[in-house]
C-alpha cells in the first residue's frame, strides 16, 4: 500500500482506531475483561441458519477464543442441524448446541435470545428489525446482516433498536461489510480528502445471475416454500435494490460524506426470470438518485442469466476517478491499495473486541440511512413514481403482514396464479406510499 508521509488528523484517527482494535483483540488477556455474567465465555446465538449466517456464526467463533455457539433457530429443523454440523467441523471446541437448544418456527428467535449474550441475525430481511430490537431489549449484543429492513415500517423499528442499544451500551454491528474493508476505507478517505477533486457523479453496478435458486420441495407448504427461497419474494427480502444493491448505495453515501438522497426515480420489471422458482421479484432495476449539491448516483442491478455482469462502485470527480471496489484512483494523482482484507471476519473481530473492552460499537446511523436509500429506490421502481427522502422518512408503509404478525402455518400474502407464476407489481399502476 502506498503510504503518505504527512500525518493528517484523519490518518491519525484511522491509525489509532486500527491499533486499538488490534490491541483489544490480540494483546489483552480476555480474563481481564470477563463478561458481565462473571465468565470469560461469550454465548453466541444464531437467528437464521442459511448460508450467510452459517458463515457469520463461524466468523464470530474465530473472532474470540471465548466465544461459544450455544443456541440456533430457523424455520427448518434440518437447516439448523446442517449448519450446526458445518460450524462444528470448523470450530470443534466452540460449539455447544444440544438438540434442546435448537428452535424452529417464526418464534424460535425468542428462545435463542433467552440463552445467549450476543446474536448473529441473518435470516429473511423482513425480520431483521424485529429480531434486533428484541435482542437489544433483552440486553444482548447483535450482529445484523444486511439489509437491515425492507420497508419504512421496519426501518422505524430498526432506528428505535439502535437508539436503545446506545442507551444500554450494547454493540450493534452491521453486515454492510464495506465499512470494515481496509482498502475500501482508504479509497473513501482519499475521495473525501479531495484526491479526485469535487465528486460529479457515481455509477453503481451489481449485475449478475440470480442467486439462491431452489427447486420446490413437494413436501413443503406454500409458506414453507416461500421461506425456503426467501430472496425471490419481496414480502420477505425486499427485492434486489434493497437486498443486493444496498452495499453499493452504502458506499455511495459514504463517499459523499454520509449523504442521503434528495429524491430518486427508478424503473424496473421482469424480462426473462418468470418461472415459479423466481417468485414475485423483478429481475432488473435502474435508479437515478439526486444527491446534495446536484451530484447524481446512477444505480443498476440485474439478476438474469446469459448477460454482461459487473460489480463496481465508480466515483467520478473533477480530477480523477475512484474505483472503490478495486481500491484504485486514476487521474492527476494515481494510487492503488494492494493489501488484503477479509471484511466479513474483521466486522466480527471488532465486535468481540468491543464487547471485551466494554466500548460498544453502534453502526446504527449508516444502517438506517443506507437501507432507506435502497428502499426508496425499490419503491420508485415498483410504482414508477418519483420518491423523495422526505416521503420515505415520513412513511410507515409495510409489505404485509408485519413481521410481528407472522405465524407458523399462516397463509402467505402472495400466491401463484393459474399459470403457476406469482403476480408482480406494475409500475404506473401500483401504489405503495
Amino acid at each position: 500500500m502506498e503510504k503518505d508521509q504527512a500525518t493528517t488528523r484523519r490518518s491519525f484517527l484511522r491509525t489509532s482506531t486500527t491499533a486499538v482494535a488490534a490491541v483489544a483483540l490480540g494483546a489483552l488477556d480476555p480474563a481481564r475483561f470477563a463478561h458481565a455474567q462473571g465468565s470469560d465465555i461469550i454465548r453466541v446465538g444464531m437467528i437464521g441458519c442459511g448460508g450467510r449466517n452459517s458463515g457469520a456464526g463461524a466468523q464470530a467463533l474465530r473472532a474470540d477464543p471465548g466465544a461459544r455457539l450455544v443456541a440456533m433457530c430457523d424455520i427448518f429443523d434440518s437447516r439448523v442441524k446442517s449448519a450446526r454440523d458445518n460450524i462444528t467441523k470448523q470450530c470443534p471446541t466452540q460449539v455447544d448446541v444440544p438438540n434442546e437448544r435448537i428452535f424452529t418456527g417464526f418464534d424460535g428467535y425468542k428462545r435463542v435470545i433467552e440463552n445467549v449474550d450476543m446474536v448473529c441475525i441473518a435470516n429473511a430481511a423482513k425480520f431483521h428489525p424485529l429480531h434486533a430490537k428484541a435482542a437489544i431489549m433483552a440486553g444482548k449484543h447483535v450482529f445484523v446482516e444486511k439489509p437491515h429492513g425492507i420497508d419504512p415500517y421496519g426501518i422505524r423499528m430498526l432506528r428505535e433498536a439502535c437508539d436503545l442499544a446506545k442507551q444500554k451500551k450494547l454493540c450493534v454491528v452491521s453486515g454492510l461489510h464495506s465499512r470494515y474493508h481496509t482498502g475500501y476505507a482508504e479509497t473513501i478517505f482519499r475521495i473525501l480528502d479531495g484526491q479526485i477533486g469535487e465528486v460529479v457523479s457515481i455509477e453503481e453496478n451489481f449485475l449478475r445471475a440470480p442467486y439462491g435458486i431452489t427447486e420446490r420441495n413437494p413436501a413443503h407448504s406454500e409458506l414453507e416454500w416461500q421461506c425456503s427461497t426467501q430472496y425471490h419474494f419481496n414480502w420477505l427480502s425486499g427485492d434486489d435494490v434493497v437486498q443486493s444493491l444496498v452495499h453499493n448505495l452504502d458506499r455511495a453515501s459514504w463517499a459523499l460524506g454520509e449523504a442521503a438522497p434528495v429524491k430518486c426515480h427508478g424503473l424496473g420489471g421482469r424480462s426473462t426470470m418468470t418461472d415459479q422458482k423466481y417468485g414475485n421479484v423483478f429481475d432488473h432495476h435502474s435508479v437515478v438518485y439526486e444527491m446534495p449539491k446536484g451530484v447524481r448516483v446512477y444505480a443498476l442491478c440485474r439478476t438474469t442469466t446469459g448477460c454482461y455482469d459487473e460489480d463496481s462502485s465508480l466515483v467520478f470527480g473533477t480530477k480523477g476517478i475512484a474505483n472503490v471496489k478495486a481500491c484504485r484512483i486514476t487521474g492527476k494523482k494515481n494510487w492503488r491499495w494492494t493489501g488484503k482484507c477479509d471484511p466479513y471476519q474483521v466486522e466480527h473481530t471488532r465486535l468481540f473486541a468491543a464487547i471485551r473492552a466494554g466500548k460498544p460499537i453502534n453502526n446504527g446511523d449508516y444502517m438506517v440511512r443506507s437501507t432507506l436509500f435502497g428502499i426508496m429506490g425499490q419503491i420508485s421502481c415498483y410504482t414508477g413514481k418519483e420518491v423523495t427522502w422526505e416521503q420515505i422518512n415520513g412513511s410507515n408503509f409495510s409489505y404485509g403482514p408485519k413481521p410481528e404478525e407472522c405465524r407458523d402455518g399462516m397463509e402467505p400474502p402472495v400466491k401463484p396464479g393459474a399459470d403457476g407464476s406469482y403476480p408482480v407489481y406494475l409500475p404506473g399502476q401500483t401504489r405503495l406510499l
